[in-house]
């Protein structure tokens, strides 16, 4: 959601920073520009709605807009729709300043008026143009653009992440953060401002994550890091451990197919090196909680948005059903407004892909506030949730590129299942148990290919399905979320409506619009509770619905309730949603792709939602 770059150095900052703002495209936008200072120190802004190649279309050639400082931005619309005039860069009344901002100033009204009353010239609708003349308004009385800069930041309320350049100063970038992340590159002789490491990725490794209420200053040859009450900031230096080629879509047509095809080696890497199956346990070190304090936990609050929830929900089935501990499944949008009861004892897990999520990082704010423990489970190293819970684990997915999360939900669920052998271990499971439990885990990866396998049986189901307006996804038991997790998969990418329910619900109002050109999507593996979905089937079919079932290999039974049936492996019950789950992805893929799509940049999502 919302891109930054910017460069300051000896390179012609124009294509650096366009090229890093492509790299940014997977997180979703609807217009694009960036601003140069050029030889003659003057400011060149150009913005353009829609995709970044009509920006490009635009430019003068890079000779022509060539300099040694720049920053460019993709914005995804929250104040003002998507129009040349509304996109970033903005500038302000003497075309002196150019801002880009990720966040939302919550008093820009406010700000706006006071500043109309001064006689400043808005020609936007969005909320970022008022702080760039709040600048101006400061940069007026001052010949320091950081002191500037800072005195404007703490008269606003809300959340952001900027980078403003100045054609009063050609030699400095500045750069600051307030909920919403932004990163340094350190680079030879150069440096980067970005909100997603992947945009810098083939220039440095060596990064700074910056925190809130901080501001950096780039000069050409030094930064500079204090906060916004000037106090100096030591900064520790890191090194991103992961490669451009992870984010290159190789053979692949989109980078979504490719993630899904990750996935024996994305779930195989959330547990590698943490399994131990002759001790029957689990350790997963970053909990940062010792035996007794595990032991002491009385009850657990999940808290995520979306697919995150989803996984959220099946960690529920699995650390009731192995460690016998209730467990509470909170969207992070409502958890922070209703002022939650936690009670003692009780640990908070908070869900986040990229560790960004705004939702999410206030909720677990709200309730570290309250005293609670925090634990974070993320996949982006040096992310917000990962710097402030009181600890947690990493799922090592890898660059997850595609909007709509595969490896993520995957790898999510791999390590709630393990939270689940550890804090059963603490508790009642036998050793028994838990050393096949933990084997099964670890036959997960050749489970999940024997599955990809059968892709083209897959794509060939898919196409039967491609003309639908509506479909419906029926699970139960630990498989519900599953339901709801493919339905949500064919929304964000195929545009078709879809719903997911537990299957014995369905005859609660769903059955009202089951016919026969309405595909029904059925998880129906061979379990305790297999009849039940076979009864639930036989209802859909009896008014002539389209069954696609999800069932376990070797079951013939399922054939006769289905139009069609894809098999996936054997295993125990709670670990199945790691497998049910992977034809539905496919499943959204081909349909998305069949009708000609963007799979990887469905329209209005975006991939790190760090505003509300």
């Amino acid at each position: 959601m919302c891109g930054i770059v910017g460069y300051i150095g000896t390179r012609n900052a124009t294509p650096i920073t366009l090229e890093g703002i492509k790299r940014l495209e997977y997180r979703g936008y609807d217009s694009s520009g960036l601003a140069i200072i050029d030889a003659e120190g003057n400011l060149k802004i150009h913005k353009k709605p829609g995709k970044i190649i009509e920006l490009e279309r635009t430019l003068p050639s890079p000779e022509k807009i060539y300099g040694t400082v720049g920053i460019a931005h993709t914005r995804w619309a929250t104040h003002g729709e998507p129009t040349e005039v509304n996109s970033h860069p903005h500038t302000c009344c003497h075309h002196k300043l150019a801002l880009v901002h990720n966040g939302i100033i919550e008093n820009y009204r406010n700000l706006r008026k006071k500043l109309e009353s001064e006689n400043h010239i808005f020609v936007s609708d969005t909320d970022t143009e008022a702080l760039v003349h709040l600048i101006e308004h400061f940069a007026n009385k001052t010949d320091n653009l950081t002191q500037a800069v800072q005195e404007a930041l703490k008269l606003v309320e809300g959340t952001y992440g900027i980078a403003l350049i100045s054609s009063d100063h050609p030699d400095q970038l500045i750069a600051a953060r307030k909920g919403s992340p932004l990163i340094l590159g350190i680079g030879e002789n150069e440096f980067f401002i970005t909100s997603d490491v992947s945009a810098i990725i083939i220039h440095t490794k060596k990064v700074i994550y910056l925190q809130d209420n901080e501001i950096v200053t780039l000069n050409r040859d030094s930064f500079k890091i204090t906060t916004l009450e000037n106090e100096a900031v030591n900064a520790k230096i890191s090194v991103v451990d992961w490669d451009v080629s992870s984010i290159d879509k190789g053979e692949f047509k989109h980078f979504m197919l490719k993630e899904i095809f990750e996935q024996p080696v994305s779930v195989e890497n959330a547990f590698r090196g943490r399994l131990f199956p002759n001790l029957s346990t689990v350790r997963l070190g970053g909990l940062n909680m010792t035996g007794e304090e595990l032991r002491r936990i009385q009850r657990l609050q999940i808290v995520a948005c979306g697919t995150s929830w989803h996984s959220a929900l099946i960690g529920k089935y699995l650390i009731e059903t192995l460690a016998r501990i209730p467990v509470e499944v909170e969207y992070a949008s409502e958890y922070r407004y209703r002022n939650p009861i936690i009670p003692p004892e009780t640990v908070v897990i908070f869900i986040s892909q990229s560790g960004e999520t705004a939702d999410t990082l206030a909720a677990m704010r709200e309730a570290q506030a309250k005293g609670a423990r925090a634990l974070g489970i993320t996949n982006v190293v040096g992310s917000t949730i990962a710097r402030e819970s009181d600890g947690g684990v990493y799922i090592h997915a890898g660059t997850e590129i595609g909007v709509a999360s595969t490896k993520a939900f995957t790898s999510q669920v791999t390590i709630l299942s393990m939270i689940a052998v550890l804090l059963g271990r603490m508790n009642n499971l036998s050793p028994t148990f838990g050393a096949s439990y933990i084997k099964e885990i670890q036959k997960l990866p050749e489970k999940i290919q024997q599955i990809l396998d059968t892709n083209d049986k897959i794509m060939e189901i898919a196409k039967t399905i491609i003309d639908a307006k509506n479909a419906l996804y029926l699970g139960r038991g630990v498989n519900f979320p599953v339901a709801l997790e493919g339905a949500l998969k064919l929304k964000e990418i195929s545009y078709i409506h879809a719903e997911g329910y537990p299957a014995a619900e369905m005859k609660h109002g769903p059955i009202a619009l089951i016919d026969a050109k309405m595909p029904v999507v059925a998880i129906a593996p061979d379990d305790m509770i297999y009849d039940k979905i076979i009864s639930n089937l036989q209802e859909v079919k009896a008014r002539n619905g389209r069954i696609i079932s999800i069932a376990t290999e070797g079951d013939k039974r399922i054939a006769e309730n289905s139009e069609s049936v894809i098999y996936v492996p054997k295993t125990i019950y709670t670990l199945q949603p790691i497998l049910t789950v992977i034809p539905l992805q496919l499943l959204a893929y081909y349909v998305a792709n069949l009708r000609g799509l963007d799979v990887d940049q469905p329209r209005n999502l975006a991939k790190s939602v760090t505003v509300e």
